[in-house]
């Protein structure tokens, strides 16, 4: 199942099924493309894992870590699918990193990796747009990640279920296939996230974990139109401006 949160023509937020552009909820029937689609979730947090696919690692020249990056985008940097992000002013290099993430059900501390399941809501796409001038300047990531707008997400909130075990992520830039790779290449697995991010932090209902970026990252411009896309998930669309 799939689900996706929207706004209808009378400007009430609501929750409904989603199938095939079409969306069901509270009787009645929407085509997708005559709402405004939100975020499929209200995160007070979005946990991100950065290096947790060798190759991307290594393009950007870093060494694999050997527990989880962790680093944090806060709501600010929430947009949805059809929004338009606008670049940081000034900056040469800000980059696409399409990303599988997680949403969290319920509040969660110290969760064991073998309990992780119980606290997973379902899983949805993530554009971690990234300003690599300032990202290479400072230790906390905070100019290179949290900007406004720097987290596109969604479109739909897709059950457990829907996720295969071997599902591609990949990103596209005016159609163009820049990034293609499956989970199955992440360093540190979904339930090894949780436990560890959990063992510091309290992850509330709603809260997302960016699961990490394989390699492909490349430049965004002013006018391009990416493409999020998560086999078993479904496709995140967003615009760029400067």
């Amino acid at each position: 199942m799939k689900q996706i949160r929207f706004r209808d023509d009378a400007g009430t937020t609501r929750t409904g099924e989603y199938d095939d552009g079409t969306i069901t909820a509270a009787g009645r029937t929407y085509a997708v493309d005559d709402v405004e689609v939100l975020p499929p979730c209200e995160p007070t947090k979005i946990v991100c894992i950065g290096r947790n696919y060798a190759k991307h690692a290594e393009e950007l020249g870093n060494d694999v870590p050997d527990r989880p990056l962790l680093f944090l985008k806060p709501p600010n940097a929430l947009s949805a699918h059809g929004d338009t992000v606008t670049l940081p002013e000034g900056k040469e290099k800000v980059e696409h990193e399409a990303e599988l993430c997680v949403v969290i059900g319920e509040q969660a501390r110290n969760v064991d990796a073998a309990d992780a399941e119980d606290v997973i809501a379902g899983y949805t796409c993530m554009n971690d747009v990234s300003n690599r001038d300032d990202q290479r300047k400072e230790k906390n990531w905070v100019r290179g990640k949290a900007f406004d707008n720097a987290a596109p997400l969604g479109p739909v909130l897709a059950s457990p279920d829907e996720l295969p075990a071997d599902a591609t992520v990949s990103a596209r830039v005016n159609g163009e296939t820049r990034q293609e790779s499956t989970i199955e290449h992440m360093i540190f697995e979904i339930p090894e996230l949780i436990e560890e991010i959990t063992q510091y932090l309290t992850l509330e209902e709603g809260d997302v974990i960016a699961t990490g970026t394989p390699e492909g990252v490349g430049p965004l411009a002013d006018g391009d139109r990416v493409e999020i896309e998560v086999e078993g998930v479904g496709t995140l669309e967003h615009y760029v401006a400067e």
